[in-house]
Parts: structure tokens; C-alpha cells; sequence
């Protein structure tokens, strides 16, 4: 789509765009793709129709008001780009284009309150803890709130879990096969301890000893894909210097949201100076999910055998949009969960429709993003498995909160708590 962005925007983040603009030839196949457009029926909700609003804005002929309500519900899901024939970059545009114009908008009160607030919360586990806490007393008087405050509660399990620190070292178990960094994560700290333990206890089971640096932190995707460039340039910074990618084999992330937002670093520092721009290209090479470094693993010298179940389980498999679609990660977690015996995949359909989850979208946009949870829902609840396995925390919390809402018993795991399980035989 040829366009003028560059005579407005200079610098590497206006050549991005301008890029990503250029590449849409409107062909239209990422229209399915949309949950979206899926569940709106909009052009203006489909990517082809944001790429056209956000081309408009950026060159002077839309103001930025007008597209924002349909920018707004793009859930950054990417599941665009895995449709496009043209290669159309859209993660980065929409990235870029957020990043650009959030500091020119006027938000209500009470949403500018909401974002801080999470914003300020989810990097900071202890912080997230005690709010979590307090919510759960507040959650009876949900249905009094503004939606805003009401969506953040809905989605804040029964009971806060006791945490679980990560240690800085965990040595390998037997013969040492490697050594990898792990990125503890933020929320999951919270929400969803056991997914870093879990994963600790299987690498450590085959012979991978793991290190936890104690100065990294968040890794930015949250404040990078809803416009808070300069907080996630912080974060990235930060990262940057605790992880050291020449003393390992990888750097594993045991959550898809974080994983891509690691590997986005390069992007998101472009134009931020030669010396960072290096760093993040040398960690982004480095970055794998829990998956691939298991099966990569196993393709390598085999992994511990795991022990058998109990019973024949039928075991779904949910695709997080941040590892199917940003990362291209499909058929690991699938060989992995088909290598326990007793244990047969079942395929979701519309398994590459996103849950809804997106990061804080289910916060923000919390009327779709539940009509996206529910359809997720039912869904799964239609192949009968005894268990749904995800890859990532905000698919986890999105799935147990939309599965309790239709009375569902469907056990939902992270994929590295249903190896760990069958390895010490409790499935």
C-alpha cells in the first residue's frame, strides 16, 4: 500500500510502519484470522481495515480520535500474520503505532487510573500479591463496580497461592547435558507459581542446571504492546543487563507472552543506539519457549522416560496466540504431551482463534475478550478432554475463569506441570 508515513516520521520506528503499511497489498486473508472481525463483522475491526486507520493517521488525513476505538480492540494476537501471504509485519506496526500515539491521547479517568494501575502492579510481584489479596475481599461487590474495576476482579482466582521463589541456582540432576536462564515472569509469580517450579524440576530432572539472575525483571511486553514505550524500554534495559546470553544454551521462557516480547527486542529498541540494539539481537537469538528446549532436548539424546498414567487421559491442547503465531511454536508441545504414555491429543477447534487473554486485554476490553473466552470455552469443553494444557499464564487464567463460568471440571495445566505430574506419576 504505497503511503507517505516516512514525510511524517523519520527514525526507525517511522520506517517500521511505513514498511508494514507498504507490504498490505489487501488481499483480505487476514480477515478470518481476526477474532475480531470474526466476532464484530467490521472491516474496521479486521487488520486490512486498522492498517488503512493507521496509515490514515500517520499521514495527517484521520485524526487519531476517530481510529482509536477500532485500535483499541485489536488484541494484538498476530494471528493476521500467520495468514498473510505478503508478510505483512502488522505485530510491529501496531507495537510502533501504539507506542507513538498513546503519549497524544486523552483518556478518561478512571481508564488512565486502570492502566497505571496495572502497569504498576504486574511487574511487581509482591505489589500484584498484596492487590490480589485485597481483591479477593472485594470481589462480592463486583457487580456494583464500573466495568473497568468490575473486569479485573472477575478475573483474580478464589484464593491467592502461597508463593514459591525461585532459586538463583538449581544444579542438574545426573550427568550435566546444560545449562540455561530462566525468566521467572511477573503475574505467574502470583497467579500461577508452580509453572516456574515445575519447570525447574523438569530441566534439572534432565540434566539442564538453571541459573535465575536476581536482577532481571519484567520483560516489557505488557507496557510495550499498550503504548508505554518508554516503561518498556526501561524493562528491556534492565533484562539487557542481567542476562548474560554467552554463559548459556538459551534463555527459556515458560511463558509465550513473554518469550515473543523478549524476542521483539530488537524491534523495539531499533533507533535506540548501536551498543543496545547488539545486546538485543544477542539475547533475542537466544530466547526459547519450555518447548522447544525440551524437545530440542529430546531430539538430542531423549528425555527421562516419564511414567505412564493411571488411566487414559485425553489431554487438549490450547495454542497461545504468542507462541503458535508470534513464535511459530506448534508441534513441540503437541510431541511432548504425545510422548506421555496413557495419554491421547485432542485437537480445539478453531484453535487458532485467540482466547481473549492478550495480555491486559481482558482488563481492558473486557466485554470481548469474554465473548472470546466463552466461544474458547466451549470449544474445548467440545472434544471432552480430561485436561487443557496451555503454554502461557494469561491463557491459563482466561481458560480456568471461562470453563468455571459454564461448570466445566476440565483441568487446565501449564504443559511443563503435566510433565511434571507424569513424571512423578501423578496422573
Amino acid at each position: 500500500m504505497k503511503n507517505t508515513i516516512l514525510d511524517y516520521h523519520t527514525g526507525a520506528q517511522g520506517e517500521l510502519m511505513a514498511h508494514a503499511v507498504d507490504a498490505c497489498v489487501h488481499c483480505g486473508f487476514c480477515l478470518p484470522a481476526c477474532p475480531t472481525y470474526q466476532v464484530l463483522g467490521d472491516e474496521m475491526d479486521s487488520p486490512r481495515g486498522r492498517i488503512i486507520l493507521m496509515k490514515e493517521v500517520l499521514e495527517g488525513g484521520l485524526p487519531l480520535f476517530e481510529a482509536t476505538p477500532h485500535l483499541d480492540r485489536c488484541l494484538g494476537c498476530v494471528g493476521c500474520v500467520t495468514a498473510c501471504p505478503s508478510g505483512v509485519p502488522y505485530g510491529e506496526l501496531i507495537t510502533a503505532f501504539r507506542g507513538w500515539s498513546e503519549p497524544q491521547r486523552s483518556r478518561p479517568l478512571i481508564q488512565r487510573l486502570t492502566r497505571a494501575a496495572v502497569l504498576t502492579m504486574l511487574p511487581r510481584p509482591p505489589l500484584f500479591r498484596a492487590g490480589a489479596t485485597l481483591g479477593k475481599w472485594a470481589k462480592p461487590l463486583a457487580p456494583l463496580l464500573p466495568q473497568a474495576l468490575r473486569a479485573p476482579l472477575d478475573l483474580l482466582p478464589q484464593s491467592v497461592q502461597p508463593a514459591q521463589p525461585t532459586p538463583t541456582f538449581t544444579p542438574a540432576q545426573g550427568t550435566r547435558r546444560g545449562r540455561v536462564a530462566l525468566l521467572v515472569g511477573c503475574a505467574q509469580q502470583v497467579l500461577t507459581p508452580n509453572f516456574n517450579a515445575a519447570t525447574l524440576r523438569v530441566l534439572s530432572r534432565n540434566g539442564i542446571e538453571v541459573i535465575a539472575p536476581e536482577g532481571q525483571g519484567c520483560c516489557g511486553a505488557a507496557a510495550m504492546h499498550t503504548g508505554a514505550r518508554g516503561l518498556a524500554l526501561e524493562q528491556a534495559r534492565r533484562n539487557l543487563g542481567a542476562f548474560d546470553p554467552g554463559d548459556v544454551d538459551a534463555l527459556v521462557s515458560n511463558a509465550a507472552g513473554c518469550g515473543a516480547g523478549l524476542k521483539e527486542y530488537p524491534v523495539l529498541l531499533a533507533g535506540e543506539g548501536a551498543a543496545d540494539q547488539v545486546r538485543a539481537e544477542r539475547l533475542a537469538a537466544k530466547v526459547q519457549d519450555i518447548s522447544v528446549y525440551l524437545a530440542n532436548l529430546s531430539a538430542k539424546g531423549g528425555l527421562e522416560p516419564f511414567m505412564p498414567t493411571s488411566r487414559p487421559l485425553r489431554v487438549a491442547y490450547h495454542d497461545a496466540c504468542h507462541l503458535a503465531h508470534a513464535q511459530g511454536v506448534r508441534a513441540e508441545p503437541r510431541a511432548l504431551i504425545k510422548s506421555i504414555p496413557g495419554v491421547t491429543l485432542a485437537e480445539v477447534p478453531e484453535g487458532d482463534l485467540c482466547c481473549g487473554s492478550a495480555g491486559t486485554y481482558n482488563i481492558e476490553q473486557p466485554e470481548l475478550a469474554g465473548r472470546l473466552g466463552d466461544r474458547k470455552a466451549r470449544n474445548v469443553m467440545g472434544v471432552q478432554p480430561d485436561i487443557v494444557v496451555s503454554g502461557n499464564v494469561g491463557c491459563h487464567t482466561q481458560l480456568q475463569s471461562h470453563l468455571s463460568r459454564l461448570g466445566s471440571g476440565v483441568r487446565v495445566l501449564h504443559l511443563v506441570e503435566l510433565l511434571d505430574l507424569a513424571y512423578r506419576g501423578e496422573l
